[in-house]
């Protein structure tokens, strides 16, 4: 980042490469769309790039990066809820492809929908510990809450979770 901001776009390139995948798997699993995640990573790597000559490392990289990300994904909403023609994207554009692993098809869309159903302050608590690997104390400092209702949300995310998966299994049973 330092070298971004001395100037060196190849550095700045280089950023987007190595985190480009992280961000749009991040929106996807806070609700995007492909499209709108792809366009939401964009925003959070312009808004990287304004902010590269006032960036400090004070915390991890990827703490300020998701602090970034996580403004643009409220922007985003907020702008979604103003234009209600934003809001009727296609399903078909908003499933997520299953990670490779031991993870079949069913079971990602299972987890993705259970997802979908949580609020947006449950969801992004999962999405940056489970999904991005992030520490409770990183995460309060991009959600800007103390470490404890990091540690709560979880709590109740996990659980409703487990609730709706759940639910899932009985119906296809």
């Amino acid at each position: 980042m330092q070298r971004t901001a001395e100037g060196d776009e190849e550095a700045f390139c280089d950023i987007i490469h190595r985190h480009q995948n992280a961000l749009l798997n991040f929106f996807c699993r806070m609700g995007a769309s492909r499209s709108s995640a792809e366009d939401l990573a964009q925003e959070t790597f312009l808004r990287l790039y304004k902010w590269r000559k006032r960036y400090k490392p004070s915390a991890k990289f990827t703490t300020f990066l998701y602090t970034l990300a996580r403004h643009a994904w409220a922007d985003h909403l907020r702008k979604v809820m103003r234009s209600p023609k934003t809001v009727g994207e296609s399903a078909a554009e908003d499933a997520v492809h299953p990670e490779s692993g031991s993870m079949t098809a069913d079971q990602h869309m299972d987890i993705q929908a259970a997802l979908g159903k949580l609020s947006e302050k449950l969801r992004s608590v999962v999405v940056l510990n489970v999904y991005r690997g992030l520490a409770y104390k990183e995460i309060g400092k991009i959600l800007e809450i103390p470490e404890g209702t990091v540690k709560s949300r979880m709590f109740l995310a996990l659980r409703e979770l487990r609730t709706h998966l759940q639910e899932s299994e009985e119906k296809d049973s």
